[in-house]
């Protein structure tokens, strides 16, 4: 009777002092997640996964260079820059006027091609008889239009060609992680972002572990190689002055809890969903995890939160941090979760179940009652054994 007293007022000390709750675990519990309960990290909004909310985060995919550069015409005309390397060639009617003599029977035909010259620092180019024209920021068409109104009360109808000879502007530059990072000139046919990495050598590794950023006029846009194949609305049409960076940086996502392994692990394709990820992470513990309480941490745009039902008002700043649940004790929540796509640095969560810490708990109780009864019977088994000494 003194042991099991002795224990069970150990146990009933235990359970007093704080119970399941000084259990180690290796995360929150379900109930604190979906009582959206935090102590020291920020306020965030907790969603549950239905098909409602993955329509919307359809419509807020991750960020896109056709978001950021939404216009789809064609790359705008080339247009000469200072530096570049212009030839002119003027044309008359007949011999015998300004550029043309009048024993011009013996030419090959009835045109003069002036000296190649550069676009000087002024922005213009000097045509006898023209005088200066202003070339920078111009079209061919425009200069030749302004050559021919120059000359038209001199030379006998003219006409005139004006061509790029050598490009020294209107140039594509090619960084990073391609075969030939190099500046390209500007195809006056266009192209798009892909046409012209291609022509850089295209990527060195992978693709799914390839990014392009596009940067532009002071704006830049960032999206993995596999948006400009599979997505073709971001494939835009670059411009002259252009800058595409390609750099490789694994897609990569945190697996924590009751799931089979731990730790950060490669997507391995462009991109993956909720359901794949969590196989790659050795999918849920039968003898651990909670089904319903599978969450997903990222930070959405305000606008986005606003639309899924958050309060945003109590947060700070343009992202705002969700939390999204799926229930796959629900048959359905495995349709759901084949749906949600996971993005680059995302954290997988599995809780476990509330038995877990309940066993864990009891198990801890066992190990500490054996440990004190242990001490218990040492003591007596000394008392006793000093007792026969004497004797």
């Amino acid at each position: 009777m003194r042991y099991m007293f002795s224990a069970g007022f150990l146990a009933m000390t235990i359970l007093s002092a704080g119970g399941c709750s000084m259990m180690p675990s290796s995360g929150p519990e379900d109930h604190l997640i979906k009582g959206e309960a935090t102590k020291a990290g920020p306020d965030y909004g907790l969603v549950k996964l239905t098909p409602i909310v993955l329509d919307l985060l359809k419509e807020y995919g991750p960020s896109a260079i056709s978001a950021t550069f939404p216009d789809r015409r064609p790359a705008p005309s080339i247009k000469f820059g200072v530096g570049d390397v212009v030839a002119v060639t003027i044309f008359e009617a007949a011999a015998g006027g300004l550029f043309i003599p009048a024993e011009a029977g013996t030419r090959s035909g009835n045109f003069v091609s002036l000296p190649n010259q550069n676009v000087d620092s002024a922005g213009y180019i000097s045509v006898p008889y023209a005088g200066a024209v202003k070339a920078a920021g111009r079209t061919p068409s425009e200069i030749q239009q302004d050559i021919v109104n120059a000359l038209a009360n001199r030379a006998i109808e003219p006409q005139a060609i004006v061509a790029l000879a050598t490009q020294n502007t209107s140039l594509i530059s090619v960084l990073g992680e391609v075969n030939s990072p190099s500046r390209l000139t500007a195809n006056a046919a266009g192209e798009r972002v892909l046409d012209v990495i291609s022509r850089a050598g295209g990527p060195k590794g992978q693709g799914y572990e390839t990014w392009v950023t596009l940067e532009r006029a002071g704006k830049r846009a960032t999206v993995p190689f596999g948006a400009l194949v599979y997505q073709p609305a971001n494939n835009v049409w670059v411009h002259p002055g252009d800058t595409i960076y390609v750099y490789r940086e694994p897609q990569i996502f945190l697996a924590f809890g009751a799931s089979g392994s731990q730790g950060q692990f490669t997507f391995d394709m462009w991109k993956i969903n909720m359901a794949q990820a969590m196989a790659k992470a050795g999918g849920l513990l039968d003898t651990q995890a909670e089904p319903a309480g599978v969450y997903v941490y990222r930070r959405e745009p305000r606008e986005l939160a606003e639309k899924l039902g958050i309060e945003c008002s109590n947060f700070a700043g343009a992202l705002i941090p969700v939390v999204y649940n799926v229930d796959f004790r629900d048959p359905g929540g495995f349709f759901l979760a084949s749906k949600f796509e996971m993005r680059d640095k995302d954290v997988l969560f599995a809780a476990n179940a509330a038995t877990v810490d309940t066993a864990k708990f009891l198990q801890f109780v066992r190990v500490v009652i054996a440990t004190a009864n242990d001490t218990i019977v040492a003591a007596d088994n000394a008392q006793t054994l000093k007792i026969d000494l004497r004797q």
